[in-house]
Order: C-alpha cells, then structure tokens, then sequence
C-alpha cells in the first residue's frame, strides 16, 4: 500500500511539473502574444491616427482610378500623335543669289515636311525682270522632279530635325 502511495505520490509530481511547464509555457506565450498585439496595434496606426487597412484601400482605389485615366488618355493620345506626326512640323529656308547681276540674296528655298519627309519645297528664283516660283512635292526626303543644290539643302536640313 505504501508502494501504491508512493507512486500516486510520483505521479502527482509529474502531473504537478507536467502542468507547472505548461502554466510557464502559457504564461510565455501570453506575455508574447500581448507584445505581437501591440506591435501589430502600433503597425496599423499611424501617427494621424488612421489604419492601415483603410489607408491602403483608399491608395488602392486611386491606383486603379489612375490607371483607368491613364487608359483614357492613352486612348485619346494614340490619333493625336498619328495626326501630328503627319502634320508638317519642319521648315527650313535658305536665301541664295540665283544671277550674278542680281544683288542681295533675294531668291530662296523653303522646305516643308512632316517627320516622315513628305511635304513641298518652294522656290523662288529672282531676276531683274521677275521672279519665277516653283513649288515640288517631296516624298519621304525626295523629289520625282529635280532638286536645285539649294532646294537638296534646305530639305536635307528639315529632314535632320527631331522627330516624335
């Protein structure tokens, strides 16, 4: 019988360690718990006293109303740049003296292109008498009609400009 006590006496012990451990155990993981609940607090407020949560929905809303307005200009920008890079948006001149007995440099030849060199030169070509002008459509930087040295340079130099 007093062995019988003695071991009720030992297994009392264990249950008595086997639950003291699991009181420091919880003890330990409710300390924890309560410094991950007010990190966690101190997390989602912000100085200003707004949550983080709320926060991030209103910057999520925007994001995505900032990226429909974006689609929305994009939309509108792709025919404007279509229109623009058709658009004649280069024009060179130059002065020249086409006779010799002729002074100032009173004939000229101007350029006008778009970006992809398509546009018309115009000449004008002075003289004592009169003066003539003359008007050639360029294609891509080129003529099917002849092209003075004058009216090369003066398309050259529009076709050299920044393009979109």
């Amino acid at each position: 019988m007093i062995e019988d006590v003695m071991s009720i006496n030992w297994l009392a012990m264990g249950v008595l360690a086997f639950l003291t451990v699991i009181l420091i155990i919880t003890i330990s993981l409710y300390s924890k718990m309560k410094k991950f609940q007010a990190s966690y607090i101190s997390l989602q407020t912000f100085m200003n006293g707004q949550k983080m949560d709320i926060l991030l929905d209103k910057y999520i809303q925007k994001v995505t109303d900032l990226e429909q307005n974006l689609e929305k200009c994009n939309e509108r920008l792709d025919p404007i740049e279509i229109k623009l890079r058709a658009s004649i948006d280069r024009a060179e001149i130059q002065r020249f003296r086409a006779f010799e007995d002729v002074g100032s440099d009173l004939s000229f030849a101007v350029a006008f292109l778009n970006q992809e060199g398509d546009g018309l030169v115009l000449s004008s070509i002075h003289s004592r008498e009169e003066a003539r002008i003359y008007a050639k459509p360029i294609s891509g930087g080129q003529s099917q009609y002849s092209l003075s040295d004058e009216e090369k340079d003066v398309v050259l130099k529009a076709m050299n400009g920044k393009k979109i």
